[in-house]
């Protein structure tokens, strides 16, 4: 049982980092080209992603089951987890507190917002091309905002706070000097990334993205 539970664990891990981490960084240059590049740019990194060889492959191998896995564990863990801030409030039991709680948010956020956005593609509800407008009628609700801005701030903590436990337990920090660094440039990766994501969500509100919503809106009552 002791091995199983290692090998899982160990599993759930590398999983956080790679492919997830990297869904997560990439998820964040996608949206951010709606700050630099407005509608057209936005539009144009949905469509190269989408041009991807194999892309409904990787889609599934290489996000939605390892999601299911780690998320699904991670609730596991969590559970388990017994958490004793209140006897032993230093950084790092916080930090092993935080990262239990961000997960369990994260896991929450990251399926409501698959389930309005790529699900609804799927079903034939949502078109890439109105991605961009999709989120703009999401995003103007401010209550929808602020649940954005919390999800993504947990997700992007939740895997550079996990970034740093990966190194740690995967033996490629193991002195106490270079788990400090790590922390330095984790806690880097948490607000260089949160940034961007929230430049994004801004963006997303913009009169550009309003602007193609009401054309479309207009352009269909008057073919009606």
């Amino acid at each position: 049982m002791k091995g199983t539970s290692f090998y899982s664990r160990k599993l759930h891990s590398l999983l956080g980092i790679i492919p997830l981490g990297l869904f997560i960084l990439e998820h964040m240059l996608t949206n951010y080209s709606a700050f630099e590049g407005g509608k057209e740019g936005f539009t144009g990194s949905v469509k190269f992603l989408n041009d991807l060889p194999l892309v409904t492959f990787l889609e599934i191998f290489g996000i939605f089951l390892p999601l299911l896995y780690h998320g699904v564990y991670g609730l596991y863990i969590a559970y388990q987890a017994r958490n004793n801030v209140s006897n032993y409030s230093y950084g790092r039991n916080i930090m092993f507190m935080l990262q239990r709680v961000t997960g369990v948010i994260t896991f929450i956020f990251v399926v409501w917002h698959l389930y309005t956005t790529r699900f609804q593609v799927t079903l034939g509800n949502v078109t890439h091309e109105d991605l961009g407008q999709h989120m703009n009628d999401i995003l103007s609700q401010p209550v929808y905002f602020i649940i954005y801005v919390i999800g993504v701030v947990a997700a992007v903590f939740h895997f550079s706070n996990g970034l740093w436990s990966f190194l740690v337990s995967w033996g490629i920090t193991v002195g106490p000097r270079s788990q400090r660094v790590s922390s330095y440039i984790c806690m880097g990766v948490f607000v260089i990334v949160s940034l961007l994501f929230i430049l994004s969500l801004v963006a997303f509100t913009g009169s550009e993205f309003e602007a193609a919503g009401l054309v479309n809106l207009a352009t269909g009552m008057i073919n009606g």
